[in-house]
């Protein structure tokens, strides 16, 4: 008859051991002082030994015995005594290995959780800084994702946050249009005066109706720049997914547009710009969100394709960057029936896609991220330790913004205890996101320098490369009687109606005031989601007596959750004024799609996106001083193909195409 061994928790027997070994030296067969380690200086502490509570027994008849978080392992030592001092003398492969061996595995699973900061300014010892602050003294987090905020509080306090951890923090942030995509755009109320910030260039689609793959390099490079300026080692970009469906809520203009050799193409080149740089590129959303019609913010979308269709569209981008060397990847919250082991398992906690399909099949040998963890598609139908084991288990590498990191590393640490998950499969994930530290020299140096923040972010020389972009791009598909470019006449009676979310403050302002220099009398009006349709009826009365009304649409795929489509009340709107004659012009600054809800307006140009390049390209272009080269990269129904653009002049004419060939 074998022994039957019981599921002790992993680690029981060594702290058995180690309380015998405690009872040794208490009866004096303690090593000789040169073998004992030498004790931690900390005037803090009280000489008396510290109470403690006994941790519980554990039950031999319960696999999943949990284990409360403060009876784990301590805090994290390291081995050589300064974590610099020590760490200069390694190379940076040994310094992972050192590292990774005095950890425990508490330890190892902090360094797998990146929770969410804001990047405003707080100060130490607001709910805002401490609430980070703790999570890196009781759980000694791997890592951050930050929000909002300007360069200088960012940097500020990633430099706090780093000082403070005990090992160097993984920054990340989502960048998908340069560093301004969180860091700009702060106003000062109620004179919203713009306070500035990064780079912020037009959207992913833009570079694609352009299709210049140095320009997808140097929007690339201009984010890594900016980013390791302010402490961020990860822009979360770029978007991989191919946008083949007009109906997406949440891709849409993200994508460089629906032909997957072009996002393969151009997804290539901002990956070499942003790893030429010092940053890690990381493609989104694997394996492809580029086909569904449902927000995984709000509910778990389900894709009803196969591995064929996949190898031959989604997954082309996403293994071609692979194949040059891009540093990590983000998981898609979508089910895929064909794929995952059951019909309604999201990718992003699914072994057949994370291991077979990427880690396997595709040699993805980077850094895993999942995507939120806070979204819907994930939160309302997984309990937070279950989806946070679920994901590790399925072979990712860090948890981000687990809505609470506590239940994260409990439900990864009782899936190790449990058996469920190896730990050497912790010690891979680990090495991983160790290793990525050491080789941006985070061991050695972890901060950044205040003082070269504003010599490297949002420099004129950024700005104008984000401009050469904005320009190129513009894209026109309706032009009835060649109402563009506008004749400019100063006296002309003009009508700017802007259709924005509430908290857009900046949609429309550049653009009136662009436009206001060619039109003294330009009158303007500011509609949204809330708008009732008496304002837009008296709109329509104020319109007949106008020489030109334009609709600028700053209608996004985050602009509003789960849509983006326009109101019936500013679609008819846009129809009543080709019915009446009023020569009208649409512009769209976010989700070109909308021409099939009015192929009655006049000229319909495309600027990508509501960034104030975009949109002073726009005004440019509409009395001529911008031409208009840019060709669509997606189909837009009903009767748009890929390819098809209005080529115009400065000036009137057929505008000559720039393409560049490589981005070598």
């Amino acid at each position: 008859m074998g022994l039957r061994l019981l599921p002790f928790p992993a680690g029981y027997f060594v702290r058995t051991a180690m309380l015998l070994i405690g009872i040794l030296l208490l009866a004096g067969c303690a090593p000789g002082p040169a073998e004992r380690p030498a004790p931690r200086e900390d005037p803090e502490v009280a000489e008396e030994p510290e109470e403690r509570i006994a941790a519980p027994e554990p039950d031999p008849d319960q696999i999943g015995y949990q284990i409360p978080l403060e009876f784990l392992e301590p805090r994290f030592q390291f081995p050589l005594g300064d974590p610099v001092s020590w760490a200069e003398e390694l190379e940076p492969s040994e310094w992972v290995a050192r590292t990774l061996g005095s950890m425990t595995l508490r330890q190892k699973v902090g360094q797998m959780i990146m929770p969410w900061v804001l990047g405003d300014f707080a100060p130490e010892g607001s709910s805002s800084f401490e609430r980070i602050a703790q999570m890196i003294d009781e759980h000694e987090i791997g890592g951050v994702i930050v929000s909002s905020g300007t360069p200088l509080d960012v940097a500020a306090k990633l430099n706090a946050y780093q000082r403070r951890s005990p090992l160097p923090l993984l920054v990340a942030a989502d960048l998908e249009t340069g560093a301004g995509f969180r860091l700009r755009g702060a106003a000062h109320l109620p004179g919203g005066t713009d306070l500035g910030g990064a780079t912020n260039f037009p959207s992913l689609m833009a570079l694609g109706a352009i299709g210049d793959r140095f320009l997808a390099y140097e929007l690339g490079r201009i984010t890594a720049e900016e980013a390791r300026a302010v402490g961020i080692h990860v822009p979360f970009a770029p978007v991989l997914d191919v946008n083949n469906n007009p109906e997406n809520p949440i891709i849409n203009t993200r994508s460089f547009g629906e032909s997957p050799e072009l996002v393969a193409a151009l997804g290539q080149c901002f990956v070499r710009g942003v790893q030429d740089y010092g940053a890690v590129a990381t493609g989104k959303h694997f394996p492809g969100h580029g086909d569904t019609e449902t927000d995984s913010h709000l509910a778990l979308p389900i894709i009803g394709t196969d591995l064929e269709r996949l190898a031959r569209l989604e997954l082309v981008p996403f293994q071609e960057t692979i194949d040059i060397g891009m540093g990590a990847i983000m998981t898609a919250h979508i089910a895929l029936p064909s794929l995952t082991e059951e019909s309604s398992r999201p990718a992003t906690l699914s072994r057949n896609v994370l291991t077979g399909l990427l880690r396997e099949r595709m040699g993805f040998d980077g850094l895993v991220f999942t995507d939120a963890m806070d979204m819907n598609a994930i939160d309302r139908l997984y309990s937070r330790e279950e989806a946070a084991a679920l994901a590790v288990e399925a072979g990712a590498d860090v948890i981000l913004m687990p809505p609470s990191p506590d239940a994260a590393i409990r439900g990864i640490m009782n899936a190790v205890l449990a058996g469920r998950i190896p730990e050497e499969q912790i010690d891979e994930s680990v090495r991983r996101i160790l290793r990525l530290k050491a080789e941006m020299g985070l061991h050695l140096e972890r901060t950044v320098d205040l003082e070269a923040v504003h010599r490297r972010v949002g420099i004129p020389e950024h700005v104008e490369v984000a401009q050469e972009i904005a320009d190129r791009s513009l894209t026109l598909l309706r032009n009835e009687g060649n109402l563009l470019p506008l004749a400019g006449t100063r006296t002309a009676n003009v009508l700017s109606v802007t259709y924005r979310r509430a908290n857009d403050l900046f949609g429309g302002r550049t653009f009136d005031a662009r436009l206001r220099q060619t039109y003294p009398r330009l009158q303007s009006e500011t509609v949204g989601r809330d708008t009732r349709e008496a304002e837009y009826r008296r709109m329509l009365q104020r319109a007949r007596g106008m020489d030109l009304v334009v609709v600028s649409l700053h209608i996004t795929a985050v602009s509003y959750a789960g849509s983006v489509a326009a109101p019936d009340e500013l679609v008819d709107f846009v129809r009543e004024l080709a019915r009446i004659g009023v020569p009208n012009v649409a512009i769209s600054f976010g989700n070109p799609y909308l021409l099939s809800e009015f192929p009655e307006v006049r000229s319909y140009l495309l600027a990508w996106s509501g960034s104030q390049v975009s949109q002073r390209a726009a005004a440019g272009a509409l009395v001529g001083d911008v031409a208009v080269r840019g060709r669509t990269p997606t189909r837009i129904p009903p009767s748009h193909e890929i390819g098809d653009g209005i080529q115009l002049r400065t000036g009137g004419g057929v505008a000559a195409s720039e393409i560049s060939a490589s981005c070598e």
